[in-house]
């Protein structure tokens, strides 16, 4: 597995920025299946795009889980940007992070890995923050991925954008999150460029092809109302929509590293090989 770290300078964030890329590449699996061509010319991965919750940045899952193992094992190339607490949106008169992981990065990384560009082999996936990442940008991009991996959490809305604010004000500790009030307007949010259950419904109506979601929580964790919620919303649109419930875990990195591991093994449409030419 080859873990690649970039810093390059992104034309949507007008900044330097990180990405941390998880490429496979030749394994022990392969000397186990006595595979003699590993590197063929033509060859592409199917990817995942991981985003990270609050106060985090493109290293927290190689330092909280084993993604670069899991990763390796299936053949899947994982690509996980620094989105900080961006709230993976574009900032009012700040820097355009929404931009950056749906127009800029895909493309960027199609252009320099041996990535597959089809939406059967595209993910995207988020735990906390991330996980409104992913819901909204799957949502948003149906058709470009077919599925996404939403752990401890769900799109925002305006009741739940509202707690949080709330909750923020009487103090969370020494976390610096962000005041979500001045990121979006709640008075115009429903429907709006930011609000995933919009663009859920009108995939619907327009005959969209639905990317699979799956929603995993702990049974301990203060947001699985907010989990539930997300799905059997999704289940009534329509989508094909699974809600894993796993108890005895918390907002944590044990319950998000066996999430990964059995969404990559198990849950997610994967291949587990590479695609090799003419497949």
């Amino acid at each position: 597995m080859a873990v690649i770290k970039m810093n390059f300078l992104s034309q949507a964030l007008g900044m330097q920025t990180n990405v941390t890329i998880c490429l496979p590449t030749f394994s022990f699996a392969d000397i186990m299946a006595k595979r003699e061509e590993v590197y063929v010319p033509g060859m592409k991965y199917q990817v995942m795009y991981l985003l990270h919750g609050t106060s985090g940045d493109d290293s927290d899952y190689l330092n909280f889980s084993n993604i670069t193992r899991y990763a390796d094992d299936h053949k899947l190339a994982v690509v996980m940007p620094a989105g900080f607490n961006s709230d993976y949106t574009d900032f009012p008169g700040g820097a355009n992070y929404l931009t950056y992981i749906t127009e800029e990065l895909p493309k960027m990384c199609q252009s320099i890995f041996p990535f597959s560009d089809k939406r059967e082999d595209n993910f995207i996936a988020g735990l906390s923050m991330g996980s409104h990442g992913a819901m909204k940008i799957a949502l948003m991009y149906p058709e470009r991925y077919c599925a996404a991996l939403i752990m401890s959490g769900a799109a925002r809305r305006p009741d739940t954008i509202k707690a949080f604010v709330e909750q923020r004000n009487k103090g969370m500790g020494p976390l610096p999150v962000p005041d979500l009030s001045k990121v979006y307007d709640l008075e115009h949010y429903v429907d709006g460029p930011d609000d995933a259950y919009g663009y859920a419904k009108r995939n619907v109506k327009e005959g969209k092809p639905l990317p699979k979601l799956i929603f995993t929580v702990g049974g301990d964790d203060g947001v699985k109302e907010t989990a539930l919620w997300g799905y059997e919303e999704m289940k009534k649109l329509g989508y094909e929509a699974e809600y894993i419930e796993v108890p005895g875990y918390r907002h944590e990195w044990d319950f998000w590293d066996l999430s990964l591991r059995n969404a990559i093994k198990d849950w997610l449409p994967i291949r587990h090989s590479v695609i090799y030419p003419g497949e």
